[in-house]
């Protein structure tokens, strides 16, 4: 039986405004990764990079809520946190990775119309695993959006095929982690707060993403950067973390997870204007025939949704 919220039954202007603001956010991390990735920087000192930004905002927030809100500190059983934290690891660590990895192999413009599909996994994980019931009306929207990467997909292998299926499949990795995540995420959230279960989420996966570093590289790799990486890793760790994650999951906890994931239009046009612009990454006419057929998907997504949710679907 799926969990009832009240955008099943009526607009939430803030909640939208909140997923919209968070969407556009995130779209600039694969921009601030290519540009890292062109100074020689590894996949995994980036992600630790972008966390060491952003674990100290996380904590002090943590404490800082642990402190006010007493009833709070009432609901943080042992279940709960290890609960909310192996969700953060999913989502912030496992899948963040996936996608670091992937966009060693792809453009940014075309890994953000990959991940663009995670809606789609987040109405069939509701139907397979959180007892949603199916909204047929969203299959054409689906079949819309993957023809518009086969479009892209399709020109990437006849110019550069080099690691593109590699990349494509790490990238499509990210997004189905990501679309289980929010299924997950929400149901903690409905317990403890968006904003406590961030926190807690976002600092194990800190602890993750640092940990693996350091295994792999070493404390001494630190001292080697140049300042040009650290200041991307700020990049990342404030517009493409912190700021984006509270938004999402503030917009997640008033709308729903399937609410949210339909407003990511804007997401991958932001990353596209920004990677032409940029990262001088082509834009043909098949980018354009596939981009438009990947953002009409998730219009008619969007409609079929509403739809379902008027009739009481």
């Amino acid at each position: 039986m799926s969990i009832t919220t009240p955008s099943q039954t009526h607009i939430d202007p803030t909640g939208y405004a909140f997923a919209v603001a968070g969407a556009i956010l995130f779209s600039t991390k694969g921009i601030f990764i290519k540009l890292a990735y062109a100074h020689g920087v590894s996949s995994e000192m980036l992600l630790s990079l972008r966390m060491l930004v952003a674990l100290p905002v996380y904590l002090v927030i943590l404490v800082t809520i642990l402190r006010r809100e007493d009833k709070l500190r009432s609901l943080l059983t042992p279940r709960i946190v290890l609960a909310s934290m192996a969700v953060g690891v999913l989502g912030y660590y496992l899948s963040s990775y996936l996608d670091f990895l992937g966009l060693n192999y792809i453009s940014a413009q075309y890994e953000r119309l990959v991940l663009f599909t995670y809606p789609f996994f987040i109405v069939l994980f509701g139907v397979w695993f959180f007892g949603d019931r199916m909204v047929w009306g969203v299959v054409p929207a689906m079949l819309v959006s993957y023809a518009g990467l086969l479009v892209i997909f399709g020109w990437n292998m006849a110019v550069n095929p080099d690691g593109l299926v590699l990349g494509t499949l790490l990238v499509l990795g990210s997004a189905i982690t990501f679309a289980l995540y929010q299924h997950l995420a929400k149901r903690q959230m409905v317990v403890i707060g968006a904003g406590l279960f961030t926190c807690i989420g976002m600092s194990t996966a800190g602890v993750f993403a640092i940990g693996q570093n350091l295994i792999i590289a070493g404390p001494q790799s630190y001292f080697t950067l140049t300042p040009e990486i650290w200041g991307y890793g700020l990049a990342l760790g404030v517009l493409g973390t912190v700021l984006p994650s509270f938004l999402m999951n503030a917009g997640m906890a008033r709308i729903g997870a399937r609410a949210t994931s339909s407003t990511a239009a804007l997401g991958p046009v932001v990353t596209i204007v920004i990677a032409v612009i940029v990262l001088s990454e082509p834009f043909t006419i098949y980018h354009g025939i596939g981009t438009v057929l990947v953002l009409a998907g998730s219009v008619l997504f969007t409609r079929a949704e509403n739809k379902a949710r008027r009739q009481g679907r």
